[in-house]
């Protein structure tokens, strides 16, 4: 599920919206009131329930080196992979994702040091109604984005962002708390 030319999306597990209203959401890290939405490029990263916390990685031409590609990505293995917890994969099995249509012209990009969304700072409204995402584990496959499943996010993320690959870490405040030591069982 991506835009097509002239659009950008937003992902939703509600069906019924009419309209979007620029707010300040609550993790927000500036003041302002936006309208969020993805374009083609960060769609995969919001084929998740909402709240699902996800470690993302992807070769970045000319600046990931041979052996990060290799360690992180994995040889042979595209050029991209999504992390989630054991904890929901429930979750993303079952949940309804929608997406919103909505006209890219009224938006602008934002983000450092390379647009990472799309804002909009008055009202916008739905292109049409709403369009299953459908099965979000085929989405990844489809697009040919490894999508892992472990038992803890942190290694992972650890490796990712000492690393040369470009990352995003979405609710990772949801994520399990560290392990002390990989594969042990957690405190208390």
């Amino acid at each position: 599920m991506r835009p097509e030319a002239g659009q950008v999306l937003h992902f939703s597990e509600d069906s019924g919206i009419r309209a979007f209203v620029p707010h300040v959401a609550a993790t927000a890290r500036q003041p302002e009131a936006y309208v969020w939405a993805v374009d083609h490029e960060q769609a995969p990263a919001y084929w998740f329930p909402r709240q699902c916390p996800r470690a993302m990685a992807w070769v970045r031409p000319g600046v990931t080196t041979g052996a990060d590609r290799d360690r992180i990505i994995g040889a042979g293995c595209g050029t991209r992979v999504h992390a989630i917890e054991y904890a929901w994969l429930d979750a993303v099995r079952a949940t309804t994702l929608y997406a919103y249509r909505l006209p890219a012209d009224r938006f602008r990009p934002f983000g450092e040091p390379y647009p990472y969304a799309w804002v909009a700072t008055d009202p916008v409204e739905p292109l049409g109604p709403p369009e299953p995402v459908g099965d979000l584990i085929a989405r990844h496959a489809e697009a040919g984005i490894q999508l892992r499943i472990l038992d803890d996010l942190w290694p992972f993320w650890d490796q990712v962002t000492a690393g040369t690959v470009g990352f995003s870490g979405i609710r990772l405040r949801n994520a399990q708390p560290r392990f002390v030591k990989c594969g042990l069982p957690r405190p208390g």
